[in-house]
């Protein structure tokens, strides 16, 4: 580390969801800025970050109540975080930038926060004991209370796309307080290997869980391959894959559910496919899909995208030039894309070049980061620091 470069604190509340490789990502590229990881908690076979700090207070469980219910700060976390000599703190997901907003404020350091998805999406529930029935209602309040504090309160909001723009507007938040920033790709991790000879596979790559559509994909395979040859492979876990599973078996669905998998197996499999599928959907919940980062990724490595034209899907694929989007739970509708690139190879050739230059203009970690550390000046020299 060299003494000219400014610190940044990139908050978590929790270290970190495996998930959410696109942080980390994210932090390896400044080059002006010394990122170091914070959070209360380590998550068990979480990722490993370094260097990191995880605040301590005793007695711990009492303190973590006080925290998360916005009560108070154990008094010993502002001296934690400013001996981190930090320049500013950049906070990920709504509920975490509100939840870290007190700590930012003790230690008078300006606060950014990246609104990725549902932390934007999500309606606030009446603030109501008779409304919570459930344990998980009482928690969703907390949570959306945190995110709807820091709409106001943080010094910049950053939206992963313009739909998650629109979703902060509707929740109170000044427009001139968010700009829009794509994180972006590091296209030399997602480069493809032109050796490897593409198989006629659809691939899924994501959490099994009702936002992302999986049941769609099963359901638009079994037409699929009544009319052509080809596999499903599904990357990711989560709630529902035992329930898929039964249902792929059942319709006759040739699928492979690998469960969780590395960045390096995650290329892999990119490398192999044919189409990468993203049938996302707007959840009971209102969770709906900010961007898509494993869109891009998928473009980077030469792979076109067929799915939902939901939530920020369509900044991150151009219907027409680097994939297909048809209307969201559309199965018929996204059988015959499917379909339609499976069977037309000149097609996808095309597709994957629009959609690798796509990603150079607009998605490239490298500039994108670049454009970030831009924000982070000013946020720092708007706020008096030197």
């Amino acid at each position: 580390m060299t003494a000219s470069k400014r610190r940044v604190v990139i908050y978590r509340d929790r270290l970190l969801p495996y998930s959410e490789t696109f942080i980390p990502a994210q932090a390896s590229r400044l080059a002006r800025y010394c990122p170091t990881y914070v959070g209360t908690r380590a998550l068990p076979g979480g990722q490993h970050l370094e260097p990191s700090t995880i605040l301590s207070a005793s007695p711990r469980r009492l303190w973590q109540l006080a925290y998360k219910t916005g009560v108070a700060v154990p008094p010993a976390w502002p001296s934690q975080l400013m001996a981190l000599k930090p320049d500013l703190i950049h906070a990920h997901f709504g509920s975490d930038g509100g939840l870290v907003l007190p700590l930012a404020r003790a230690i008078g350091r300006p606060l950014m926060v990246t609104f990725h998805g549902y932390d934007a999406t999500w309606e606030t529930p009446p603030w109501s004991l008779g409304m919570m029935r459930r344990r998980g209602d009482f928690f969703r309040a907390l949570l959306l209370r945190q995110r709807d504090i820091c709409l106001t309160g943080a010094d910049q909001l950053i939206a992963v796309s313009d739909y998650i723009r629109r979703q902060l507007l509707q929740r109170g938040a000044e427009n001139s307080h968010i700009r829009v920033h794509y994180i972006g790709v590091d296209r030399e991790f997602f480069a493809p290997d032109l050796t490897q000879r593409r198989q006629p596979m659809v691939l899924f790559v994501g959490r099994l869980v009702e936002k992302k559509g999986v049941a769609y994909l099963v359901r638009a395979m079994a037409a699929v391959v009544r009319q052509h040859t080809a596999t499903l492979t599904v990357v990711g876990d989560g709630p529902l894959r035992s329930d898929l599973e039964t249902m792929a078996d059942r319709l006759g669905v040739s699928a492979h559910f690998t469960g969780r998998q590395t960045p390096e197996q995650v290329r892999q499999w990119m490398n192999l496919a044919q189409i990468c599928c993203g049938p996302s959907i707007v959840a009971k919940s209102g969770d709906a899909e900010g961007f898509g980062m494993v869109f891009a990724e998928a473009q980077a490595m030469g792979l076109p995208v067929v799915g939902f034209a939901s939530g920020g899907i369509p900044e991150a694929v151009c219907h027409g030039e680097t994939g297909l989007l048809v209307p969201e739970k559309n199965v018929e509708e996204l059988a015959r894309a499917l379909v339609t690139l499976l069977a037309d190879r000149p097609l996808r050739q095309r597709f994957a070049r629009a959609a690798q230059a796509r990603v150079a203009k607009r998605f490239d970690l490298q500039t994108n980061t670049r454009e970030l550390e831009l924000l982070y000046d000013r946020l720092v020299e708007r706020h008096g620091l030197p």
